[in-house]
């Protein structure tokens, strides 16, 4: 399983937005789960938001709520992270990755994971940058 950020990162004022897009391929199958991780300079890598492998579901870093929206297209092996609303504080690269682990938000009770633990294949960052 491979997964690759096709495009969406750049250069955006405050209050603007991107959309990033991560392509999954070598697996047959939909259920895998998909996370957004971004990472600034000398900060720790933090997940951003992930979408689980079985029921769709979805969960947040409490920074990004209300602004960014995760989805996914299966027809296209594709994950999306919509960011609206951009802050200079989102500057960072942002890595999308993937785990065949199966993720329900049922059995998790709405929480699935989402760290660096969670996640198996990871793609190459691109970057974002938000000026003020």
């Amino acid at each position: 399983l491979r997964c690759s950020c096709r495009r969406g990162g750049g250069l955006v004022q405050a209050g603007g937005s991107l959309r990033l897009s991560c392509a999954v391929s070598g697996i047959t199958w939909d259920h895998y789960a998909v996370g957004w991780f971004r990472q600034a300079p000398g900060k720790k890598r933090e997940g951003v938001s992930c979408i689980g492998s079985i029921d769709g579901s979805t969960r947040y870093a409490d920074s990004v709520k209300g602004r960014f929206t995760i989805s996914r297209d299966n027809t296209k092996n594709t994950v999306y992270l919509q960011m609206n609303s951009l802050k200079p504080e989102d500057s960072a690269s942002y890595y999308c990755a993937a785990t065949v682990r199966l993720y329900s938000g049922s059995y998790y009770g709405g929480k699935i994971p989402c760290g660096d633990y969670a996640m198996d294949y990871w793609g190459k960052g691109t970057q974002v940058t938000v000026s003020s």
